[in-house]
């Protein structure tokens, strides 16, 4: 490491400079698990002001047995200090055929009865989505069609 440029660090107060600890370090997981970064891409306003301060919400929980989130699936995320829902609506890691892949971990704000907090969503969304929500769509439980209905682009 150059000596000057430690010496810098030390001047403006980073005293313990091991490995570069104060710089960020972790890179953008392929697949969905605690603590993986995610953006938003729907309109609302809690999602909007998080990614436009460039902090994005991270995954909390994943709702299913595996603990690894796939397409469709209920994450809890942490956002602006706050718990919300999400559902995951386009993934980094490698797919199943015809499914598509994307450049980030995409999600979708819910509320706790399935209702989106955005009223327009502004990237594609994989068509098999349609197919994975109505599974888990039950009588009683939470109504994910207002997802789909919100959606404007379909892959």
């Amino acid at each position: 490491m150059n000596a000057v440029f430690l010496r810098y660090l030390e001047s403006i107060g980073k005293q313990n400079i091991g490995k570069f600890s104060f710089f960020h370090q972790s890179a953008s997981l392929n697949e969905i698990r605690k603590m993986a970064r995610l953006r938003v891409v729907d309109n609302s306003e809690i999602g909007k002001r998080a990614m436009a301060e460039g902090k994005p919400p991270r995954c909390i929980h994943v709702y299913n047995k595996k603990g690894v989130g796939t397409i469709g699936d209920i994450v809890l995320v942490a956002i602006k200090g706050e718990k919300k829902k999400a559902v995951l609506v386009g993934l980094k890691q490698n797919q199943n055929p015809k499914v598509p892949k994307y450049d980030s971990n995409n999600i979708v704000l819910i509320d706790d009865n399935g209702t989106p907090l955005g009223t327009r969503i502004h990237v594609p969304i994989p068509t098999i989505l349609r197919t994975i929500l109505k599974e888990k769509t039950h009588a009683k439980g939470a109504e994910y069609t207002k997802l789909l209905g919100i959606a404007s682009k379909f892959v």
